[in-house]
């Protein structure tokens, strides 16, 4: 068994993390203890209750945390369809690197409905650039969201051909961002083709 060489170094709580995280990715939610975890720590079980309550609220930190794991595409002023991209493909990477975490966060939807993650936050983000408007941004990440969650259990429960699996979320890709494209180009010709008498009537 690999054991962590910091006996007597105060524990961190990111290496608690990533090291659940790996037991996880090894052997499932089932395969995580908080005993085998401070073997694989090198540290009595009694410490990493000092950092956190216990396996539940460990889990639920990681799922939490998943985006802080991510190559998230930086606010650089690129194009948001680039950034919409690469936002894909990092969350498209992370679950299929991270099964358990994965399907496990999927299944307690309360931890997902936190708008304050990062990864939420990024998206909005991108939204705002593409013109998603204020009102819709919920509505709209939720069914980004959706699409692109089906894709992933459609790749992993076999649905897909293997073989053409990066072509096809290729293409999931470039249809959501027509969709915005298109969304966005709704959105300001409605606008600005509103007759003063029709503004009453728009919300």
């Amino acid at each position: 068994m690999a054991v962590s060489a910091r006996r007597g170094a105060p524990l961190t709580l990111g290496e608690i993390s990533s090291t659940a995280l790996r037991l996880m990715d090894e052997g499932g939610v089932e395969g995580l203890s908080m005993r085998k975890l401070a073997a694989e720590l090198d540290v009595n079980p009694m410490s990493l209750y000092h950092h956190v309550d216990n396996k539940d609220a460990l889990i639920r930190l990681i799922c939490s945390t998943a985006a802080q794991r991510m190559e998230l595409p930086p606010d650089d002023g690129s194009p948001w369809q680039d950034q919409l991209r690469a936002l894909a493909l990092a969350y498209h990477r992370n679950a299929l690197e991270h099964p358990a975490m994965w399907h496990h966060l999927h299944n307690h939807p309360e931890i997902i409905a936190d708008r304050g993650l990062v990864i939420w936050q990024t998206l909005y983000r991108i939204l705002r650039l593409a013109g998603v408007p204020e009102p819709e941004l919920r509505r709209t990440s939720d069914v980004l969201h959706a699409f692109v969650t089906g894709f992933v259990i459609a790749e992993t429960t076999g649905h897909l051909p293997a073989e053409e699996v990066e072509r096809d979320f290729d293409t999931a890709i470039r249809l959501i961002i027509g969709g915005l494209s298109g969304m966005s180009e709704r959105s300001g010709s409605s606008g600005s083709s509103e007759s003063p008498g029709q503004s009453g009537l728009s919300g």
